[in-house]
């Protein structure tokens, strides 16, 4: 029975060995080349923004390879904010959260903190970024506003005319104008325009491109200017139609 026993320390020695060469073996990958540590009057305030910046790339870049930062001095800066206490620092670069138990036995020479680690964990390789979830966007209602007279895609006044005998002859003369200007009206935009306006309020937050009759209608702005002096401008009108959407994200 102990020759079992031994048998299984010495395993679970060699076992233990073999991870820590494992460890030590692993490559630092930081480029110290474009480092530049955070240039502040106050020394704190600069080596905390370099650690907010970067903590693993500082800590490498910054004291073990330029000697840019004394370790001393980088756990005097940031001894106060660790990961027990989650207490952060909040600075122009980023946040900076403390030290790890094995950086803080680096940083004081094994007065604090875990010692024995490998250079690996003392220079905290950066964490791989979580995928982003994907989402799909999910149709849960439909509404279908049909054309109505009442719901009409307004095009802009483009003729305008001035009678001195009637308002009727003072529209018959902006629509000649507006006839003569050749003007091209995005309907389908404004079209939409209208659409959006109406479902919105009603909880609709998405909108199927909105179509417009062929049929197009006069109206007017007419103004008093005399007795009987009137003027006028033209623009057409179109009935819409249009699919609104209530939609929701769900996750893939």
């Amino acid at each position: 029975m102990p020759r079992f026993f031994i048998a299984g320390i010495a395993l679970f020695l060699l076992l233990g060995a073999g991870y820590a060469i494992v460890q030590a073996a692993r490559t630092i990958p930081w480029n110290c080349s474009d480092w530049r540590p955070y240039a502040h009057a106050d020394r704190t305030t600069a080596i905390l923004e370099s650690l907010a910046e970067n903590r693993g790339k500082t800590l490498y870049c910054g004291i073990d390879q330029s000697d840019t930062f004394g370790k001393a001095e980088t756990w005097t800066a940031g001894k106060d904010r660790n990961e027990r206490d989650d207490t952060v620092y909040w600075g122009e670069r980023g946040s900076f959260r403390g030290f790890i138990a094995a950086q803080e036995g680096w940083l004081t020479e094994g007065e604090s903190g875990i010692t024995g680690q490998s250079i690996a964990t003392i220079f905290e390789f950066p964490r791989e970024k979580k995928k982003r979830r994907r989402y799909k966007t999910v149709v849960v209602e439909e509404l279908e506003v049909v054309a109505d007279s009442g719901r009409l895609a307004r095009g802009p006044f483009v003729g305008f005319g001035i009678s001195s005998n009637s308002q009727t002859q003072a529209r018959s003369f902006a629509e000649t104008a507006y006839n003569q200007s050749n003007t091209t009206v995005a309907w389908p935009a404004l079209a939409l325009d209208a659409a959006i306006a109406h479902c919105r309020p009603l909880g609709y937050n998405r909108f199927r491109a909105a179509t417009v009759a062929a049929t197009e209608n006069w109206y007017y702005n007419d103004t008093l200017t005399g007795p009987t002096h009137y003027r006028s401008s033209a623009g057409k009108t179109r009935q819409w139609t249009a699919t609104c959407q209530k939609t929701e994200r769900r996750r893939r």
